[in-house]
């Protein structure tokens, strides 16, 4: 985890790329101080998602299902380069 420059808006941006960090300090956070828009049904997903994972449920054919049932509701307002059914149908192979 680190800080970075963002040059687009002159921010700092906290750039997490373990899961250790998500579930012990990112996760916590925004259980304590909850999103007020509707990207919080999307966070409480994220965080399920992130349980998921440390439980290494992904290793499973099930477990990989539910993950993948769970990802393809959040962000309903992005583009999907998959669709669930093909996400279905490559964790069956």
């Amino acid at each position: 985890m680190a800080f970075r420059p963002d040059r687009s808006d002159k921010t700092l941006k906290y750039e997490v790329r373990d899961l250790a960090s998500l579930l012990t300090m990112v996760i916590p956070h925004f259980e304590e101080y909850p999103l007020m828009s509707s990207k919080r049904r999307d966070f409480e997903k994220f965080a399920t998602v992130g349980r998921l994972l440390d439980r290494r449920r992904h290793l499973t054919r099930e477990g990989l299902r539910e993950i993948a049932s769970l990802a393809v509701t959040m962000n309903s307002s992005g583009k999907r380069r998959y669709q669930l059914a093909e996400l279905i149908d490559y964790s069956s192979t």
